[in-house]
């Protein structure tokens, strides 16, 4: 009875809300999942340690706040993380947790867009898209992580989203907040461009669909082709007012985020445009040709995509197992169910499985660096058809249940069942328990080792009090130019060695020195007693008698390899062994 009234009261809070608000089950079960997927991805968030380019883009976002100048660096990637880091350090300090928070709460809201394609999918549907975009276990990897290609999943699937809603409403709004997601996605990372190209294939080949069902039927498919050409004319006609709006805003959030701010290498910034219009015209073309002459000299004209093919392919389709097994599997059934049905495949599940399947093809060639993050691409447009796939058997458990067929319903409850435990392991194992180790195929190679952060914790602690130089580098490995100047800190250092060290040295504004022979080292810690000294432990295998009163840390610096010494000072390793 009891059981009778909680269900009858649950059933009428949700007519009400259906009533008074239009919120159905659906809707309720997609807030459900995003709740769950805020716990998901805030959850001990700042306890892993800082990857090598969470390192590296945390530093600069530190020196954009510090130094107030800012200009595009193509090798960093867009703009977007730098601004909003920089107000989120000034509101929660700089830390691990505060610089993946954007990350995480973005994506964490992105398995809302699901409700944006309830015209082409079932419920059942749309809630299992959600869960896809939430809990696949690659997505959550990397939603907490300060990763711009989870941000670009998120921003140019809503903004796809979006546009398919504006085409099934015929609702100006939807196309403008679609424009203003790409253009997010712009500022994000330089392969949003490739999005577009999928989405544009996808179109092509969604053309050939109907060319082939009109051979089928009997029809000139030339005949076809300007039938489609005479609609597309005239869409272009009656809406030429929202491309021009659509563009112009497109480009105002894209000069917004790159336009430099401060003194920069390339001029003035923002704030001196604002107090001059006259350099407004430079400042934005700086902002825009300038920002694209660096992406491609960078990333399309470079050198960074001239590596092996088929390496890249295998590493991300072992990437793909690891993380997204479900994912892909789910979808090739329900794109194949979808293609054969009664009344010919939908638009929308074709074109996100050849958009995936594109992906999955193209970003080895586009990637510089075997980079599990990237799967994501592939994973987002996958899981549309991948949710119908797992519609299908939910609608035959039901209607198994309903005709009273026990076995058929167990097998369909059965692979509803797997699928679950698939993604809540594999997440669970690979997000939480494992987060590094050569054993976890979703971290990439330039993870630090989790004790790394407890000693950079101490380094931190002590600072304030210390007077001198806190941080003496050591050895060949991560040593440059003692005594080197620059713009990075410490200029000294081999950046691409001792990242993501300079983070957290940054953040404490602990001072660091670099040195090149035992002798120098010895004298250095005599003379300047520093909290902590890093070496290479190959480097550095027999200690010199000055460091006789520190206690030696040692960790990996990368996921595999590079064993490290942290040498800290007997006091600070004992004031802070509490915490």
């Amino acid at each position: 009875m009891a059981a009778t009234g909680e269900g009858g009261q649950a059933g009428g809070v949700a007519e009400r809300l259906r009533n008074q608000y239009g919120v159905d089950r659906v809707t309720l079960a997609v807030v459900a999942v995003v709740a769950g997927a805020f716990a998901a991805r805030f959850y001990r968030l700042g306890a892993r340690t800082a990857h090598f380019d969470e390192g590296r883009v945390a530093y600069w976002t530190l020196d954009y706040a510090a130094s107030g100048n800012f200009r595009y660096r193509p090798i960093v990637h867009g703009p977007f993380l730098q601004h909003a880091n920089e107000v989120v350090f000034g509101v929660l300090g700089p830390t691990d947790f505060a610089m993946r928070a954007v990350v995480a709460a973005v994506t964490a809201l992105f398995p809302l867009s699901a409700l944006l394609l309830r015209e082409r999918l079932r419920g059942v549907e749309v809630v299992a898209l959600a869960g896809f975009w939430a809990f696949t276990p690659v997505v959550l990897y990397y939603s907490r992580f300060m990763r711009g290609d989870p941000l670009v999943a998120a921003f140019t699937v809503a903004a796809f989203a979006l546009f398919v809603r504006a085409v099934d409403t015929g609702r100006r709004r939807y196309f403008y907040a679609g424009v203003g997601f790409v253009a997010l996605g712009f500022t994000v990372k330089e392969n949003a461009l490739l999005y577009l190209l999928c989405w544009a294939g996808g179109v092509a080949l969604l053309l050939d669909h109907r060319l082939f069902r009109a051979a089928g039927r009997g029809e000139d498919w030339t005949a076809v082709v300007r039938a489609h050409g005479r609609r597309a004319l005239g869409v272009s006609r009656r809406h030429a007012d929202a491309a021009l709006f659509g563009a112009l805003g497109f480009l105002a959030v894209v000069a917004v985020f790159y336009t430099p701010r401060g003194e920069t290498a390339v001029g003035p910034g923002l704030g001196a445009a604002l107090a001059d219009p006259t350099l407004l015209p430079a400042v934005l073309r700086e902002a825009t040709v300038g920002s694209a002459e660096a992406l491609w000299g960078t990333w399309v004209g470079g050198t960074h995509q001239r590596h092996p093919y088929l390496p890249y392919l295998g590493h991300f389709l072992e990437t793909l197992r690891a993380g997204a097994a479900a994912v892909c599997l789910l979808a090739v059934v329900g794109f194949v169910a979808d293609r054969y049905r009664p009344d010919g495949p939908s638009d929308l599940v074709s074109i996100a499985f050849y958009w995936g399947v594109a992906s999955v093809l193209g970003y080895p060639i586009a990637t510089d660096i075997k980079a599990p993050w990237a799967t994501v691409h592939a994973v987002v447009p996958l899981a549309i058809p991948a949710a119908v796939g797992l519609g299908l058997f939910v609608r035959w458990g039901r209607e198994a249940v309903a005709d009273g067929d026990r076995v058929s319903a167990g097998l369909a409850a059965l692979v509803v069942l797997i699928v679950a435990a698939q993604v809540a392991l594999a997440g669970a194992g690979s997000v939480y328990l494992t987060d590094h180790g050569e054993d976890n195929g979703l971290v990439q190679y330039a993870q630090p080792a989790p004790g790394v952060q407890p000693v950079m914790r101490q380094l931190g602690t002590a600072v304030p009090a210390h007077e001198g130089t806190d941080v003496v580098l050591y050895g060949d490995h991560f040593v440059d130019a003692p005594g080197a100047t620059g713009p990075r800190r410490p200029a000294c250092a081999a950046w691409q060695q001792v990242l993501p060290l300079p983070w957290y040295f940054e953040r404490a504004n602990a001072t660091a020195t670099c040195v090149d022979s035992t002798r120098t080292l010895s004298r250095t810690v005599e003379r300047e007693r520093p909290l902590m000294v890093v070496a290479r432990a190959g480097d550095l295998p027999s200690p010199p008698a000055a460091l006789s009163g520190y206690e030696r840390r040692t960790h990996l610096l990368r996921d595999r390899d590079t064993r490290t010494h942290f040498f800290v000072r007997e006091d600070v390793a004992n004031a802070t062994a509490g915490g």
